[in-house]
């Protein structure tokens, strides 16, 4: 089959996340001891997850779920018994700056865009997150060269699987869904919104019973790597 268009995930996706939020939840650690807080390190993980849980509890289904500022003034408020900006907002800044600078794409990421780029396949980054900070990353990540659109929930009001997340690229690109390819790694989000709306669908590097799925649930490919990617869509 041939694609005109192929929609990628980013988070998971084009790089790993778990290191960048690691590294990410270190620096802050570091950051809220710096600025007074007496906190052991297993303390502190309590209290973002208390705080993190509060906020996806909230605004489930919107952008600012992920905000992880708003993470850091609900943990300090729960702590403090005041937000404290000063801190929250040097917290979240620690986070990202570590997040970002961890970031490494997936192995072949930049060889299949620059392939897909050079044929003439429209790519488009599609993601749930607040813009600013996914503009951070694919501008850290240096493969902006090789999309022509990005996306992201926070400018659609609705997270993947919405279909407003994959109908309005398609309307921006000008495609159709039966000559795009939607790929990413949650079956949930980027499956079964893409099946939805009729795009083929791949799931990247998908559990080991990926193949078991049934229903809008099961992908039309699994792919454990970007050269994969080139082959199906070139």
């Amino acid at each position: 089959m041939t694609f005109d268009a192929v929609f990628v995930d980013l988070d998971d996706t084009l790089y790993p996340y778990a290191p960048c939020n690691a590294a990410g939840k270190e620096a802050a650690f570091e950051t809220i001891r710096e600025q007074g807080y007496d906190l052991t390190r297993d303390e502190f993980e309590s209290l973002y997850q208390e705080g993190r849980s509060e906020v996806k509890r909230e605004l489930a289904g919107t952008a600012s779920a992920h905000e992880r500022f708003l993470y850091f003034k609900r943990a300090i408020d729960i702590h403090a018994g005041t937000h404290r900006s000063k801190h929250a907002l040097e917290l979240g800044e620690a986070y990202w700056e570590a997040y970002v600078d961890e970031m490494t794409l997936f192995d072949g990421v930049v060889d299949a865009l620059a392939a897909l780029s050079d044929a003439g396949v429209d790519v488009a980054v599609v993601s749930n997150l607040t813009t600013r900070i996914q503009l951070k990353k694919l501008h850290r990540l240096g493969i902006e060269a090789h999309v022509d659109l990005l996306l992201t929930s926070e400018e659609t009001g609705r997270e993947k699987p919405s279909s407003v997340m994959f109908t309005l690229p398609l309307a921006r690109l000008d495609r159709r869904a039966s000559e795009t390819l939607m790929v990413g790694d949650s079956v949930e989000s980027d499956v079964v919104g893409g099946n939805a709306v009729g795009l083929t669908t791949a799931l990247f590097n998908g559990p080991d019973d990926a193949a078991d799925l049934t229903g809008r649930e099961r992908p039309d490919h699994i792919i454990q790597g970007f050269g994969e990617l080139t082959e199906l869509v070139l």
